[in-house]
């Protein structure tokens, strides 16, 4: 258990992969302090952890910050032992200007990392993203799996505002630990499609997909593979990064390997969710159809960069590294659809 009096900050508290990491942290013992863009979050924050079964969720202290400004990150800081900044936009769809995620992403990484060094605190864990790892690699040898060695390459083929904004920032952060980051400790974390037990009414832009399948929204399943992990296994990786000696300096993919395709999925859905599970399809849309589609429907045209691309991954170095060891990426998946319908926002 943690020492009482270390407190943690968790920015972006209404977020998916955050408020599982506030819940794990108070399980852990710690305090717990997170930051919102507005107060009015609060309530929605609070259900959402208790809808979790946390304990003392009255000791959570909000405070109001954004990443856009300088205001309240040093009063969010002050005090505390660790930060994990997960705060960061996550588009369902393209923006119409690339720097709408670019700029929260990169400018609010440093200001986060300018207030924790100013504050004294020891470490801060970055949530980036796979995205800042295993995209523009086009003809790389699909056998290969990404590790934590790689990183995206910008110039290449299918790299959107998104993984521009991960990469951009990540890379960022690296940089002002090696040159202006004084006694700061920095640790990232790299999570794949995270998914997962929801906490409300509001889904992730990844758990749309499971969404969309178990819905019947969508006539058929595209040629697409990605990582998946469960949340709470991310939160997992985050407090340990957080607090590990062999963390310090070092970035962590985080994923349940192997990769699914979205028809890995449907199968996964109906094989696991029974009658619940009757409208998922199970057949494949042609890349030519997708699009298409991706004409009129700019969610869709977000994936067509990914059509037919394999992207395994190797989680050895935080198995090795620091004994992290997720949950199937089949339980994540049906995790997240029985959340789905116990929120009501699936109705089956």
């Amino acid at each position: 258990m943690a020492e009482k009096n270390e407190i943690v900050l968790v920015t972006g508290g209404s977020g998916f992969i955050a408020m599982w990491c506030i819940i794990q942290c108070l399980q852990a013992g710690y305090q717990v302090r997170t930051t919102v863009r507005s107060l009015k979050r609060t309530e929605t924050v609070l259900q959402g952890l208790r809808s979790a079964g946390a304990l003392n969720t009255e000791t959570v202290v909000f405070k109001e910050a954004d990443l856009l400004q300088d205001e309240g990150w040093k009063e969010a800081v002050e005090g505390c032992t660790y930060v994990l900044h997960v705060a960061s936009p996550f588009p369902a769809e393209a923006p119409k200007h690339e720097n709408d995620l670019i700029v929260p992403a990169r400018d609010g990484t440093l200001r986060v990392l300018r207030a924790a060094r100013d504050a004294s605190v020891k470490r801060v864990v970055v949530t980036s993203s796979f995205a800042a790892i295993g995209q523009g690699h086009r003809g790389r040898d699909p056998s290969k799996p990404f590790t934590e060695e790689d990183w995206t390459d910008l110039s290449g083929p299918g790299v959107g505002a998104y993984e521009k904004s991960k990469t951009i920032a990540e890379r960022a952060a690296w940089d002002f630990i090696d040159q202006e980051g004084g006694n700061l400790e920095l640790s990232v974390v790299n999570p794949v499609s995270v998914m997962g037990p929801i906490l409300g009414t509001e889904i992730s832009t990844s758990i749309q997909v499971v969404s969309r399948l178990l819905s019947g929204a969508i006539p058929g399943c595209p040629n697409i593979e990605f990582g998946v992990v469960d949340v709470r296994d991310v939160a997992d990786l985050h407090l340990r990064a957080m607090t590990h000696p062999n963390a310090k300096g070092e970035r962590f993919l985080c994923m349940a390997p192997p990769a699914m395709s979205i028809r890995d999925i449907a199968l996964t859905l109906r094989e696991r969710m029974g009658p619940q599970g009757r409208k998922v399809p199970t057949r494949t849309i042609p890349n030519f159809v997708l699009r298409s589609l991706g004409f009129f429907d700019s969610g869709i045209a977000l994936v067509i960069p990914y059509l037919d691309e394999a992207r395994p991954g190797s989680i050895e170095k935080a198995k090795t590294s620091l004994g992290w060891n997720p949950r199937s990426n089949a339980d994540a998946v049906v995790a997240s659809a029985e959340s789905l319908i116990y929120h009501g926002v699936v109705k089956v």
